[in-house]
């Protein structure tokens, strides 16, 4: 397996074998990411045979189920979205999301054995929580990869994913703030979409 943790993904983040969890499932917010852990696990299992391209299609239901993508695409627009159109704001979301699953299959691309472990205390911070995971490999230190969520629709979710104590969505409204001041959303779209090309082809 070849987990690229250095790339941006985010964003955030996850069963051949079933992840494996400390969780007693006494937090709701557990399921969520378990489930996604298992996901992760069995498209890791079948990576290469997929492909970057095979890996996104079959992740896409799990990372549209687990994050909460809109949530997310209006934090990382940034100024962009408060000025965009329904149907701009529409195409960022798509875009988002785009990338957002191109990364995981980017990032995730083969199995060597990893679990994903995660921890039953979670922590809650006002009306969010957080899960914190982590990798768990054959030899070396263990990856944390933890999640901040938040009830949607009833439902907790996914709004941001940190590598170590580094927020994926904090890292990608930086990396798009020029784009969207200059172009606005339609030029983020189109960069987003670029990454999400780039990322696949990798």
């Amino acid at each position: 397996m070849t987990v690229k943790l250095s790339s941006l993904a985010l964003v955030a983040l996850i069963a051949g074998a079933p992840a494996v969890s400390m969780a007693d499932a006494a937090d709701p917010a557990l399921a969520p990411i378990d489930a996604f852990d298992s996901a992760l696990i069995e498209v890791m299992k079948q990576g290469k045979a997929l492909g970057a391209e095979g890996r996104y299609k079959k992740l896409m239901p799990a990372v549209e189920e687990t994050f909460d993508l809109s949530t997310m695409t209006r934090f990382a627009a940034g100024s962009s979205w408060a000025a965009a159109s329904a149907s701009d704001q529409a195409a960022l979301i798509k875009a988002f999301t785009r990338l957002t699953a191109a990364n995981f299959a980017h990032n995730f691309d083969g199995y060597g054995g990893e679990q994903f472990k995660s921890n039953p205390i979670v922590q809650t911070r006002g009306l969010d929580k957080l899960v914190r995971t982590q990798i768990v490999a054959k030899s070396g230190a263990p990856t944390d990869l933890n999640y901040r969520m938040r009830q949607s629709g009833g439902r907790w979710k996914v709004i941001d994913v940190y590598f170590g104590a580094i927020s994926q969505l904090t890292a990608q409204r930086s990396d798009f703030a020029a784009t969207a001041s200059s172009g606005g959303a339609p030029a983020l779209v189109a960069k987003m979409n670029a990454k999400a090309d780039s990322l696949l082809k990798s």
